[in-house]
């Protein structure tokens, strides 16, 4: 038998960084024509990759497997300034999709390196977006994922530490190790906005809401994506069982003995027709009543690159000098990314 109750998170699914990242591939398709190269999986989800490639998109793990001349995206987690010096010297056609709260991480790290300070970055090592940071300023960072990391940390108490997260995390995982940073090192300087992106605030305040009504908690999402992890882990820290399902085909119902009723949400990379094909599954084994449980509402929006802006307009007719720019540039430090950031709270 169902559950009787599937309460959906509000907010859930695509975060503004991810919508544009897959947008801008669907318009360089459009744009260029296929193959479209992209750096990295241009979002951690399977179902989105594979429906890209499916339309042309070519994923590489390196740049330099693109050929010279071709078009290459970059992933929304973010690339090290070489990737980008390569595929200039390639003569790709180079769009960046990197998320701009990511890129306002990059800002901060090269900012602080210019300023002489030793940066500590929270996060998980391997991690795209962790590799993409620690390019900034690769002789300035020191990576760390636990407080215990702190402790190791061969710095004096007296230096100039600043200290910077990757954007994914779990605000309740990263203020123990910012907790520890700042009884070792205090003068620790901060960012002047948290790090944390806003969407994955918001999904993991709903999932603290859903755990306070739920037997068991179901994320939509791929093993690969950081952020869908941490809905799982915000839930299990709240008591309530909790899984990570890439689609439908991974709910066991095993899991839903006793269970009277399931909170449902997705990661920011998963696409909503994911959530209603779960909520199908449900429907399919009984009635059961949908409701959704709103925490906030979004309405951050990101503009596209300046290249791929600027090609579009050639292909309807219009002047793409009047174009909005937006900052192809990785290596320039644009203000207007911090007051995104700012605003996207």
């Amino acid at each position: 038998m169902a559950p009787h109750t599937l309460l959906l998170a509000a907010p859930r699914g695509f975060c503004a960084g991810v919508d544009r990242a897959v947008l801008i591939v669907e318009k360089a398709l459009e744009a260029y024509g296929p193959p479209v190269y992209v750096r990295h999986e241009i979002v951690h989800n399977t179902h989105v990759v594979a429906s890209l490639r499916r339309r042309g998109a070519v994923f590489v793990e390196d740049e330099t497997e693109v050929p010279s001349g071709a078009v290459v995206v970059f992933s929304a987690h973010g690339s090290p300034p070489e990737a980008f010096e390569n595929s200039r010297r390639l003569g790709h056609v180079l769009v960046d999709a990197t998320c701009p709260l990511v890129t306002k991480v990059h800002h901060e790290a090269r900012r602080y390196a210019r300023d002489g300070r030793r940066i500590v970055l929270v996060g998980h090592e391997g991690h795209q977006e962790v590799i993409g940071t620690m390019g900034q300023a690769p002789d300035a960072i020191t990576l760390v994922e636990t407080p215990e990391d702190v402790d190791r940390l061969g710095l004096g108490t007296d230096e100039d530490v600043a200290y910077i997260t990757q954007t994914t995390l779990s605000m309740d995982e990263t203020a123990s190790v910012v907790d520890r940073l700042r009884a070792r090192f205090p003068m620790l300087v901060q960012p002047k906005s948290d790090d944390i992106c806003y969407a994955t605030q918001n999904r993991q305040d709903a999932v603290k809401v859903l755990a306070e009504r739920c037997d068991l908690v179901l994320v939509v999402g791929s093993e690969s994506s950081s952020n869908s992890k941490r809905l799982v882990e915000v839930a299990r820290d709240r008591g309530v069982p909790a899984h990570l399902v890439d689609d439908a085909g991974g709910i066991d119902p095993a899991w839903l003995d006793g269970v009277g009723t399931v909170g449902l949400t997705s990661g920011a990379s998963a696409p909503e027709e994911l959530v209603e094909g779960v909520i199908a599954w449900f429907r399919a084994r009984g009635e059961v009543l949908v409701d959704t449980v709103m925490v906030v509402e979004e309405d951050v929006e990101f503009a596209m690159p300046s290249v791929l802006a600027r090609r579009l307009a050639e292909l309807r007719g219009e002047d793409p000098d009047a174009v909005a720019p937006d900052a192809d540039d990785p290596d320039a430090d644009d203000p207007d990314v911090d007051a995104a950031a700012q605003a996207s709270r």
